[in-house]
């Protein structure tokens, strides 16, 4: 491209609800990277490398700014509820977030809402609904969701509805640099302009179609051309523009509000895999048309979540909203279930997936749980010198695995495993014969506490309290299996009644019983008690599966 085209290439200069001149933006970014950096962070021995769908390689990360790092998501259309697929988009974003910042970097996130789309005034339609204040209410409802999930909020959450000033700004660009033509008020970026557009995908010029959002009008140049600016029609919220009334075209909000926030070059952009083609080509088409120094390091995209191998989403009507699934399933249990798999491989969403997932977190916080309470009787300043040596050796291995999977593009399936060792010890420590006469218990309980507690909270996954989640889950197995907790001791007081009187045959059955839906019996010299478990059905299907 040729850089005469380009008439002027400068942040934008519009004050409408953020300070947009140039030192202004520089002033709210470093800001923001200042309250956002850790405390204390790590001082990393290992490199961190990220695959980059541009490059199609992974590839060591080095920010534009040493020490800062600008990352843009795209944030959720919203319209509705927001289903499993949009939770793992923002737990992906939310621990690359989280670990860059426990890297020792100090991180801008921006995440956008779309607030003014088709979609959104389809339904607002349907319900008679104004569509801003539709999506504006859906938007709160995807913030809560966020929290139930422990995704830290974004330094900033922009809507298209606050920053039409900035976007209609980028399309004068475009239109000023020759990659956009008008008609009858509508805008459509040219595609035929940008010769390297389909470098992301991969796609060819040739194969490139109307669809997936584009809508076909026979007045196009090229069918697969994009509208930057939609004409209004009847019935729709508009603006006004030097094409006339109208709104956005759906790509151009992210060029505009990444820039915005940003500036036309920086670190990291990422979203789902299925916004690589048509969305994020488009957006490079675009930015580059508006300033021909847009620049973008690292393009990063996570896998679908699946059922029955198709993708999950709202127009194929096989998705389960957040809310479904945390109706019967702790959020923390839904999170561990998604960093389970690797970010950008796909994951199949089932009952099995998420009892698991519940079943395991239950362990990871009664371990911890059962380690807190010890501790707190005992009071002891831990050194480095104090730990025996095999403890020692589990601490550091678990802290330098940890390290180099979550340093190799996200390695969350390594962490999580190699989690087990250190539990192991601990349940060790605090319930075996041995373990509870070992030289240095506390010191060494303390210390795999205390790396597995700081390993969780980079994964958000470290909850206020045990005792409460605890608490949450068995809430939550209790309702999946439609029984109270009333009832299970009731069981349980028959079951020992039985066992007192030799009726085994009765007792096992009760046992079985409560295990069919998820209720496990834990025998020990001071009676019985339950806890969580996954059904004895979905355990046949865990042993198929493997």
């Amino acid at each position: 491209m040729a850089t005469t085209l380009f008439k002027f290439c400068k942040p934008f200069a519009i004050p409408i609800r953020i300070p947009t001149s140039t030192t202004k933006r520089s002033l709210i970014i470093r800001t923001c990277l200042t309250s956002s950096s850790p405390s204390q962070p790590c001082i990393p021995s290992h490199k961190l490398w990220l695959y980059n769908t541009m490059s199609k390689n992974k590839q060591e990360f080095n920010p534009k700014v040493d020490g800062k790092v600008g990352m843009y998501v795209c944030g959720v259309t919203a319209y509705d509820l927001s289903h499993i697929g949009h939770a793992r988009v923002y737990v992906t974003f939310d621990l690359l977030y989280r670990y860059l910042r426990h890297f020792g970097y100090q991180v801008c996130y921006v995440r956008n809402f779309t607030d003014v789309d088709d979609k959104i005034i389809a339904r607002a339609n349907e319900l008679g609904e104004d569509p801003i204040s539709l999506s504006r209410r859906y938007c709160k409802e995807f913030q809560r969701d966020m929290v139930y999930l422990h995704c830290l909020p974004p330094s900033f959450e922009p809507r298209v509805s606050d920053h039409m000033l900035q976007i209609i700004v980028m399309i004068k660009q475009i239109l000023n640099n020759g990659y956009a033509y008008k008609i009858d008020g509508d805008v459509y970026f040219n595609i035929d302009k940008f010769p390297e557009y389909g470098r992301l995908s991969g796609r060819k010029l040739e194969d490139n179609r109307a669809g997936e959002r584009v809508a076909v009008d026979s007045r196009k140049k090229n069918p697969a051309d994009f509208a930057l600016w939609k004409s209004a029609k009847e019935g729709e919220p508009f603006w006004e523009s030097p094409w006339g009334p109208g709104r956005p075209g759906w790509h151009i909000e992210c060029s505009a509000m990444s820039a915005a926030y940003l500036g036309y070059s920086f670190d990291i952009h990422g979203g789902g895999v299925d916004l690589v083609f048509p969305h994020h080509e488009n957006e490079i088409a675009q930015s580059c048309a508006a300033c021909n120094q847009s620049n973008i390091s690292y393009w990063i995209h996570n896998g679908f979540v699946t059922v029955d191998s198709e993708k999950m989403s709202k127009s194929l009507g096989n998705f389960f909203t957040i809310r479904q699934v945390i109706d019967l399933y702790h959020p923390l249990a839904l999170r561990l279930f998604l960093m389970g798999t690797h970010y950008r491989s796909p994951i199949n969403y089932s009952d099995v997936q998420l009892e698991s997932a519940s079943d395991r977190i239950f362990y990871i916080y009664q371990t911890l749980h059962d380690c807190e309470n010890v501790l707190s009787q005992n009071d002891v300043a831990i050194r480095v010198d104090s730990i025996p040596h095999d403890i020692a050796c589990c601490v550091d291995s678990f802290q330098d695995i940890f390290m180099s999977a979550m340093s190799d593009d996200l390695l969350t399936p390594v962490v999580l495993a190699a989690m087990s060792e250190p539990l192991k010890t601990i349940n060790d420590l605090l319930h075996t014969r041995k373990g509870k006469k070992q030289e240095l218990r506390i010191e060494s309980l303390t210390a795999l506490e205390k790396i597995i507690r700081n390993v969780l909270t980079v994964l958000g996954m470290m909850p206020q309290s045990y005792s409460e989640v605890l608490q949450q889950l068995r809430e939550k197995a209790l309702k999946r299996a439609k029984i109270t907790e009333d009832q299970v001791l009731k069981k349980i007081e028959e079951r020992t009644a039985a066992r007192r009187n030799k009726e085994f045959e009765k007792s096992d059955a009760i046992r079985k019983d409560l295990a069919a839906v998820g209720i496990a019996l834990m025998d020990s010299a001071d009676g019985t008690t339950w806890r969580p478990a996954v059904p004895l059905a979905l355990q046949e299907q865990q042993v198929v599966a493997t």
